[in-house]
């Protein structure tokens, strides 16, 4: 047996949705040899307990002798070896399709290494290879292989074995088998290539277009780019979303009307929500991949590791995916700010915001933001989404305090040049350390207010720094979000009980109930289902406006459980709780320089981008 680890993969039974998993394991002299499937898969912090999907373990000797095998803990098993080189199968049910796990069918097979490849303790420094095995009968004709694994002797459609340089980076590149169709481009002589996998019109050429010049930015801004491959690995599906970063790599799931297709004469929104996600996880590139929280890289994968900082690692990539749509010209500036309305609209429709602090939400993101319940919105507040709102705030309070000279931009070179070059973990409070440090400005004040405080961020008169008007105003219903109209008219508070219902259910179904709300003070509750308002029947679509049209107080039928119950309820005016931003014309020239700096190309050679 060679001294290094060999894995072997193989969809073997498509129709029964399981992989086959050998291991090969040198001697290394201990009577004893321990595996384990990790708990989690960097990136996505919630315990998954791979191991679940483990089935029929077994070990034999090279001389194919049965080894006793047993299962010391939900993920761990021990084989006694007598010290000699061992080979380990075990089977795996794969059944996840999402950017996080396994999924194999008879269409194609789908893994990340953490929910499919066991660590060997005490060995994980050391080399891998692992052979990728097409399956078996007439299911693998077509199949072809999509990883950014490094190649050691593969065949013409990818299958054969690659090379890792230890468990880490064994774990760190998902795998795509099957038929797919693959679009490309160079950036800085870096190949980038696109495997789309699903039922799809994608125009290629926009996406190549477009992709080439969203990455452009990132790279330009962090002066380098760290990688001899890149590959983009894209799900398309009816309905879906997601993605999962990794060193070379994304993971991306999507609906397919997510991606342009040949016949749209602009950008869809939803097309260009599909950007925003390739931008964030491109961005993890540096910011998480390489750039990373020291509270993350000790390599556990078996248990929970909190840290404080996922408000800096997500919250600053969420502020730079959309900032990069603008800055490479794929959208406008006004396309912009209504995306960027649409952020602060969550924040504000999330009464959690006065609940928990962002370091608190950061730190608990492995019980509270990723097992979200009905009362989530009145508890909790997104890292992403109130940290992507932090760091636009500490973009333009850095502007504003250096006057224009300095600017987040510069804070991110730094923690690149001082982390990310070096390997060495962001400490607990570095990102705030570094960003006093490059800009010069005390920043003490905005950090325990933005981090450590349920306080409202004052945006406003930072945005007016860069000549952009701000105002709250009562929603229109359900799908306003905000956005960028041409002036702010006026809008007349319609009544509402404060109902969050189900998406995608035809009935009025509950799912939150907003706190301090009319509906709260009725009675209603999560998983009520509202039959009627005043004798009208109720649906998903017309609750909001029957509410609104009917006099106080609202008699509202509903069942709760299997009981039909009737409540009284007062109905409010609905709350300031939508942004809409808006391009100021009438600004003096030093504020529409820096508008026109902060939404400038990093890159320097932008040409804006077709419809």
């Amino acid at each position: 047996m060679s001294p290094h680890l060999v894995y072997r993969v193989r969809p073997a039974a498509p129709q029964a949705h399981l992989f086959h998993v050998e291991i090969e394991i040198p001697g290394s002299g201990a009577d004893l040899v321990e595996l384990s499937l990790p708990a989690w898969i960097p990136g996505s912090y919630m315990i998954r307990d791979f191991a679940r999907n483990i089935l029929k373990l077994v070990a034999e000797s090279t001389d194919a002798m049965p080894l006793k095998c047993r299962k010391r803990d939900k993920q761990t098993w021990v084989c006694r070896t007598g010290g000699s080189a061992i080979r380990v199968r075990y089977q795996v049910y794969a059944w996840d399709l999402s950017v996080r796990g396994a999924h194999l069918d008879t269409t194609h097979a789908y893994f990340n290494g953490a929910a499919l490849l066991m660590r060997v303790h005490g060995m994980d420094g050391r080399p891998c290879s692992v052979d990728l095995i097409p399956p078996d009968g007439d299911v693998d004709a077509e199949w072809a292989v999509a990883t950014s694994l490094a190649p050691e002797q593969i065949d013409g459609r990818g299958f054969g074995s690659y090379r890792a340089e230890n468990y880490d980076d064994l774990i760190d590149h998902p795998v795509e088998m099957g038929c797919f169709e693959q679009v490309g481009f160079d950036l800085a002589g870096v190949p980038h290539r696109l495997a789309i996998t699903g039922r799809q019109y994608a125009d290629k050429p926009r996406l190549e277009s477009d992709l080439l010049r969203i990455c452009g930015e990132h790279a330009a801004l962090f002066g380098e780019l760290p990688i001899d491959r890149y590959l983009f690995l894209v799900t398309a599906v009816g309905e879906g979303y997601g993605g999962l970063e990794h060193r070379f790599s994304t993971s991306l799931l999507c609906s397919r009307n997510d991606l342009p297709h040949p016949t749209d004469a602009k950008r869809t929104d939803a097309y260009v929500r599909f950007l925003g996600l390739c931008s964030h996880e491109y961005f993890h590139l540096w910011h998480v991949k390489r750039i990373r929280p020291s509270a993350l890289m000790d390599g556990r994968l078996d248990r929970e590791l909190h840290t404080r900082t996922l408000w800096a690692f997500e919250g600053i990539t969420s502020y730079y995916d959309e900032l990069a749509l603008v800055r490479s010209g794929c959208i406008d500036p006004r396309a912009y700010l209504g995306l960027l309305a649409a952020t602060m609209t969550r924040l504000v429709r999330t009464p959690g915001r006065r609940v928990q602090t962002l370091a608190e939400s950061s730190f608990d993101a492995w019980t509270k933001f990723y097992k979200q319940d009905e009362n989530a919105p009145n508890a909790i507040v997104s890292y992403y989404v109130k940290g992507a709102l932090v760091a636009l705030a500490l973009d333009l309070t850095i502007r504003a305090g250096t006057q224009c000279r300095t600017a987040l931009d510069d804070v991110m070179r730094a923690l690149w040049s001082r982390y990310g070059c070096t390997g060495v973990g962001v400490p607990e409070r570095g990102i705030e350390a570094i960003a006093s440090e490059v800009s010069g400005l005390d920043l003490d004040a905005f950090f325990a207010t933005a981090l450590d405080g349920t306080t409202e961020l004052d945006l406003e008169p930072l945005l007016s720094t860069v000549g952009v008007g701000m105002r709250l105003r009562p929603s229109d219903g359900p799908k306003d979000q905000g956005g960028c109209p041409e002036s702010f008219d006026h809008r007349e508070a319609r009544p509402t009980l404060d109902l969050r219902l189900r998406p995608g259910a035809s009935e009025a179904i509950v799912q939150n109930v907003i706190r301090d709300g009319p509906g709260e003070r009725a009675g209603i509750a999560p998983g009520d289902v509202v039959v009627a308002v005043d004798g009208l029947r109720a649906t998903a679509e017309n609750l909001e406006s029957l509410v609104a049209r009917a006099v106080a107080p609202v008699r509202v039928h509903l069942f709760r459980r299997d009981e039909l119950i009737e409540v009284l309820a007062v109905p409010a005016p609905a709350r300031p709780d939508t942004c809409d931003l808006m391009l100021l014309d009438a600004v003096p020239p030093q504020v529409l320089e820096a508008r026109t700096r902060w939404l400038a190309s990093v890159a320097g050679d932008r040409r804006d981008c077709a419809p």
